[in-house]
Order: structure tokens, then C-alpha cells, then sequence
């Protein structure tokens, strides 16, 4: 006779709790620290940085809803907005720190070309 399979029962997760989570897609290990998921730290591990965070992104919300104690599904949207928020803002100020040290360079790069120096090394080349 076979046993019977014991399952542990998993505590139900909320529909509100199955959304896509912007929080956890883009602040990965950090979103994962504050919501103990820790599986999040697999975004440190070559070429799982690419997957983990969609994979986050899918099922953060079931994770942290199941990971950490909530007083409601209210507290935990506020919270989870709340990282979505500090991840879209954190996103965009790297996007625009990227966009600004990009013409910096570019700039930088004109500014010696026109500056000279390049003409008195190639007339020294040539001059030898």
C-alpha cells in the first residue's frame, strides 16, 4: 500500500498579489532585501542577470507577499508601489547620468581634436 502524500498547505495569495512588479524588475537584489526574497541574488550570477529580473518581475509580488508578514493586501500595494516608484525614478536618473556622461565624452573628444595638439603631433610625424 502506498502512503498518502502529504502536502504542506501554502498560504493563499491574493489575486491582487499575482501582478506584474515593477519594484522587483528593476531594483532586482535590493527589491530582494527589503522583501526577503533572497533567490533574488541569482541576478549576480553570470547571464542570470538578464533572466532574473523578468523572472522577478513575474512572481516578486507572490514571493514577497509569501516571504514577509503583511497587515493587508492594502499595506503591501502601498509598499510594493512604493518600490515600483523608487525603481522607475532610480532607472530614469541612470538613463539621464548615461545620457549626460555620453555627450560629455563626445564634447570632450571635439574639444581636443580642435584644440591642435593632434596637427602638431602629425607634423612632428611627418617632419621624422
Amino acid at each position: 500500500m502506498v502512503p498518502p502524500l502529504t502536502t504542506t498547505p501554502t498560504p493563499s495569495i491574493p489575486p491582487e498579489a499575482r501582478k506584474w512588479n515593477w519594484g522587483a524588475f528593476f531594483l532586482t537584489w535590493i527589491w530582494g532585501i527589503g522583501n526577503n526574497v533572497l533567490i533574488a541574488f541569482l541576478v549576480f550570477i553570470p547571464f542570470m542577470g538578464f533572466i532574473m529580473p523578468i523572472i522577478l518581475g513575474i512572481k516578486g509580488s507572490e514571493w514577497a507577499w509569501q516571504n514577509k508578514r503583511w497587515e493587508s493586501i492594502e499595506q503591501f500595494q502601498r509598499v510594493q508601489r512604493t518600490w515600483a516608484w523608487i525603481g522607475f525614478a532610480t532607472s530614469f536618473l541612470g538613463i539621464l547620468i548615461m545620457i549626460w556622461a555620453g555627450t560629455y565624452i563626445v564634447h570632450l573628444f571635439q574639444a581636443m581634436l580642435n584644440s591642435g595638439s593632434f596637427e602638431m603631433v602629425s607634423i612632428h610625424k611627418q617632419s621624422i
